[in-house]
Order: structure tokens, then sequence, then C-alpha cells
């Protein structure tokens, strides 16, 4: 249905007990686990060339900064994500992502740009329907590119391929496609991150994985019931 690029994408992971995420997730989906611990993840990226399959790029929501707080879930044996928020620079996307497929997505004031091969990014929630939200830092990969191997922690926050959402009662499930991640270690500047208040939560410390990611196309199916 969608095709876009993902650019200056970073994946930050922190653990927590699972019960953290238990009470915000429905009772449909099972909270996936990884050597006992469930995760929390803030993901920064820039979303690009978005359209829809055969139009041209939509106007105001084809280039935008975006940041989302997610964790990992499994929906009838299938892995995926459950988004507790989606930050947008972009009114269209926000609005059409919330009325389509039940996202929990909020406008924000947000920037994003390049600096001597460092990525500065600045995301402040505007939305008055969820609490107030800030995300900060500069991050720059920082070793060599390579796949996940299977089996590891890495691979198991970032080789996902369909996403959760309620709407309206009914448990949607959205696929995406695209080539494996090509990651490679972060070094990471967070000035603030209180991305997780939304659950009542308070981020602890340096996150346990920091990783920065090459571009990706990829192309994002019609939601259907899980």
């Amino acid at each position: 249905m969608l095709t876009m690029r993902w650019e200056d994408l970073l994946f930050l992971h922190w653990p927590v007990d699972p019960a953290v995420v238990r009470q915000h997730v429905p009772e449909e989906l099972e909270i996936d686990t990884f050597d006992g611990a469930a995760w929390l993840g803030v993901v920064p990226f820039t979303m690009a060339s978005t359209r829809f399959r055969w139009l041209p790029p939509m106007p105001t929501a084809n280039r935008f900064p975006e940041c989302n707080l997610r964790t990992y879930v499994r929906c009838g044996g299938r892995p995926g994500g459950w988004f507790f928020s989606l930050d947008a620079h972009s009114r269209l996307a926000v609005e059409g992502a919330r009325l389509g497929f039940g996202l929990p997505y909020f406008r924000a004031d947000m920037r994003s740009h390049q600096d001597d091969g460092a990525v500065i990014y600045r995301s402040r929630r505007t939305d008055r329907r969820g609490p107030p939200a800030v995300f900060e830092g500069a991050w720059r990969p920082g070793g060599a590119w390579s796949t996940a191997a299977a089996g590891s922690l890495e691979h198991f926050l970032v080789e996902r391929y369909s996403l959760f959402a309620m709407r309206r009662g009914r448990m949607l499930r959205g696929d995406v496609r695209h080539q494996p991640w090509q990651l490679a270690r972060a070094d990471v500047r967070i000035d603030q991150c209180d991305m997780a208040q939304l659950i009542d939560f308070k981020l602890q410390g340096e996150p346990a994985s920091a990783l920065a990611a090459r571009p990706i196309e990829v192309e994002a199916a019609r939601p259907v019931l899980a």
C-alpha cells in the first residue's frame, strides 16, 4: 500500500520488567522477552519518499522526522511490535495514521540534520492528546556495518516485520517488507529523553543497546485483522 525510505535511524533499547509493559499492552498480545526481560525502544529517524504505491509523493507528508516508543510482542506466534507512541512532524501523517490504523501518533515540533557525519535530532511533542515528551540528542556510527546474527539480542530487537494496533475494539496487523538491517554500534549523546512518560515510566541510565542503521527502502501492506 505504501512505500517509503527510512533514514538516519537509531535504535535505543532498555531492558525492563515485563510487568512494566504488560499493563499497557492489550491482553490479546503476548509480551515477547529476551533473557527474561521485556524491552523498551526509542527509535528516532527520518521518514522520506513516502507515497501510496503508483502515486507521487504525498504533499507535506513525504519527508519528516519521526520518533517512536515501542515494545515487542507476539500474536498467534507471529513476532511484532507494539507502539505506545509515534511522534511525527507531519500533521497529515499523524491524522491519517490515527484514522486509518488506530496508531497512537502525536504531532511534535521536530528537527533533524547531519553535521560532520553526526545526526543531530530534536523532538518536542506539541499534541495535547498525549503528555509532554522530548527526545534530544546526537549520534554517529561507531563501528563496521553488518547484519544482526540470528539468535542475538540485536536480531530480536530489530528484525521485526509486523506491528499490531487496536482499532475500534479489533486487533489489526500491519506488515512491512525490506532487506535485513545493516547496523553499526552507535556513539550516542542523549541530552534529554522522557519518551516513556506515556506509560508512567522513567528510562534509567544509558541504553543497553544503541545501534545506528543504514537507510532502507520499505514497503508497507494494507492492515489486516490479526
